[in-house]
C-alpha cells in the first residue's frame, strides 16, 4: 500500500522520491592485494619489542559515467621490529557508485569522502584477515577521518603553483 502525502498521487510521491540525492553502490572489488610475510617462521617467535607500523591510506577517483564513479582506496603498510620486517600489504579495494540528484559541486566531496568511508570496513577486513591468515594477530587499522584527508589533499593542490601557457 502507498501512501501520498499533502493530497497528491502515489505517482507524485515516485516522481519526488526519484529527485531525491543518491548515492548508490554497485560493486566494490579488489584490484590488487599482496601480503609478504618474508622472515616466517623466525618473525613469527615471542618478541618483547613492540613492532613499528606503517600504513599509508589513498583514496583515487575515476569517473566511469556522467553518474558512475571508480573510488579505489590505496591501502600500503608495514610492520617491522628489530630491524626486521615481519609482514608487509599492499591492497587496492575499489567500489563503483552512482550519483544522482547532486548538486555539482557537492559531488567531489561525496566521492572523496563519503564512498570510501563504505568501503574501508571491507578493507580493514581483508587486512585483518591476511595478517590473521598470516600468523600474526589480526592487525585491525584505526577508523579514518576522510573528511581531513580530503581537506589536506585540497590544501596540498592549492598549494601547487598552477602553471599558465604564455599568450
Amino acid at each position: 500500500m502507498t501512501f501520498a502525502s499533502n493530497g497528491g498521487t502515489p505517482q507524485d510521491a515516485a516522481a519526488n522520491q526519484a529527485q531525491l540525492p543518491q548515492l548508490n553502490v554497485l560493486g566494490q572489488y579488489v584490484k590488487d592485494f599482496s601480503f609478504e610475510n618474508p622472515n616466517a617462521p623466525r618473525s613469527l617467535a615471542p618478541s618483547q619489542e613492540q613492532p613499528q607500523l606503517n600504513v599509508q591510506i589513498n583514496v583515487g577517483v575515476n569517473q566511469a559515467a556522467a553518474t558512475d564513479y571508480e573510488v579505489t582506496l590505496k591501502l600500503e603498510g608495514k610492520a617491522e621490529s628489530q630491524g626486521m620486517v615481519l609482514f608487509a600489504f599492499d591492497l587496492t579495494f575499489s567500489g563503483m557508485f552512482r550519483i544522482q540528484n547532486v548538486p555539482q559541486e557537492h559531488v567531489q566531496p561525496m566521492v572523496m569522502i563519503e564512498c570510501p568511508r563504505l568501503l574501508f570496513p571491507f578493507a580493514r577486513e581483508i587486512v585483518a584477515t591476511a595478517v590473521r591468515n598470516g600468523g600474526y594477530a589480526p592487525f585491525l587499522l584505526d577508523p579514518v577521518d576522510f573528511v581531513s584527508l580530503y581537506h589536506q589533499r585540497m590544501a596540498q593542490q592549492q598549494a601547487q603553483p598552477q602553471f599558465t601557457l604564455p599568450t
